[in-house]
């Protein structure tokens, strides 16, 4: 059904949701300054990451497959929030979490010999009001130490999102619907 591809991602979730959908992959390793560039809007921000991803792959493999990179970041007030660097940086995204809604974006880009294509979706997602107890005893679990915006909605952090607006999937990592978009439209030009 789908075209096999290669993916340019370390993430366990992102195999999991490719598995669920039955894409035939092959994983890439590649190395990408994740650094943001001046006055670069989130959107443009993740959608550049995940292109920058696909491409290096790509480049890695010679373009012998179809490359799939992706990026998600969470987003509040109009600012990013990576994978916290300690505990302190951890309790502080939490406490800005905390009681609100945020928006969380995956961009995918799929990139091959001379053509590429990408998408961005935006998912709200909205928190319960969080204690100093309840951001502590997260943070010991393990989990956030390498989400970006120090929570897991598939995990244990899911236990503070009172509802979300828009996918799930995307939230997770890698949006469902888009990407399949994107390998059925990639096969069609194929």
């Amino acid at each position: 059904m789908y075209p096999e591809i290669a993916l340019a991602s370390a993430s366990p979730r992102r195999r999991e949701l490719l598995q669920q959908i039955a894409v035939p992959f092959s994983l890439v390793q590649v190395d990408v300054d994740e650094s943001h560039q001046g006055n670069e809007s989130p959107q443009l921000y993740v959608t550049r990451l995940a292109h920058a991803k696909a491409q290096a792959g790509a480049e890695k493999i010679q373009f012998a497959l179809p490359v799939l990179g992706a990026d998600t970041i969470v987003v509040v007030d109009q600012h990013i929030l990576g994978k916290p660097a300690d505990q302190a940086d951890f309790s502080r995204m939490m406490q800005l979490l905390s009681g609100r809604c945020h928006q969380v974006m995956t961009a995918v880009a799929l990139v091959g010999k001379g053509s590429s294509d990408s998408c961005c979706v935006s998912t709200e997602v909205c928190f319960r009001e969080l204690s100093a107890a309840d951001i502590t005893a997260y943070w010991q679990t393990g989990e956030p130490r390498d989400k970006a915006g120090g929570y897991g909605i598939q995990g244990q952090g899911g236990r503070f999102v009172s509802h979300i607006s828009g996918s799930y999937s995307a939230v997770v990592g890698l949006p469902l619907c888009e990407t399949d978009f994107l390998l059925r439209n990639w096969q069609e030009q194929a």
